[in-house]
């Protein structure tokens, strides 16, 4: 099982996931999960998962998220939502915001496909 690893020398990229999963949290984002992918990505850091109940709940989880990323004058790189795809994605260059229907996250699997990460809990990331 991989350890869970919230060391990074960049301080400031924890600080802006636990804005956007405590963003999440206040929107009432199901089944939130932090991935730390360093060692197996080349596209990113770390992977925010989330799931919505509904097409409109995972829009308000991602406006919430894009809101605490403007408010902490971060760049969002790029943002990705089909209408009624129920996959929704924040990019934000460290990490990624992932916002699924719970059919969608099922569907893709994203923890099984990067099943070597270590997972972050939300409360070692704020204290890290």
């Amino acid at each position: 099982m991989p350890t869970t690893d919230t060391k990074t020398n960049k301080p400031e990229v924890r600080a802006l996931m636990a804005l956007c999963c405590e963003a999440l949290d206040d929107k009432k984002a199901i089944d939130l999960k932090i991935l730390d992918v360093r060692e197996i990505s080349t596209v990113t850091d770390y992977l925010i998962l989330a799931s919505g109940n509904s097409q409109p709940h995972l829009k308000a989880l991602r406006g919430s998220v894009e809101r605490a990323l403007k408010d902490a004058k971060s760049h969002i790189v790029g943002a990705e939502s089909g209408d009624d795809t129920g996959w929704q994605v924040v990019d934000a260059f460290d990490f990624m915001v992932h916002i699924f229907t719970p059919e969608m996250r099922d569907n893709y699997r994203l923890e099984q496909l990067w099943a070597d990460a270590a997972t972050i809990d939300l409360a070692d990331l704020k204290t890290a």
